[in-house]
């Protein structure tokens, strides 16, 4: 009987993973933009000249309104371009 309730579970897995992946494809071929928004400009400069000015990532984060995490990313992508 478990292994009949296995069986079940995993057909509904792979027709919830179908459904969204054929959601997602309609999606991206409406136009639609996925995932998160990107930060704006002005953020990005901030962020940047606050780093330059010293400031903790915390305190930039703060000051900027994004997380610490946005922070780091933005200041990381700087060092590398």
């Amino acid at each position: 009987m478990f292994q009949m309730m296995g069986v079940f579970a995993e057909f509904e897995r792979s027709m919830i993973q179908e459904r969204v992946k054929a959601g997602l494809a309609r999606a991206r071929a409406e136009g639609k933009t996925l995932g998160r928004p990107n930060v704006a400009d002005a953020v990005r400069d901030q962020v940047l000249a606050a780093k330059r000015d010293g400031l903790s990532v915390r305190r930039i984060a703060e000051e900027a309104g994004v997380s610490v995490g946005t922070a780091k990313r933005i200041i990381k992508a700087a060092l590398l371009a």
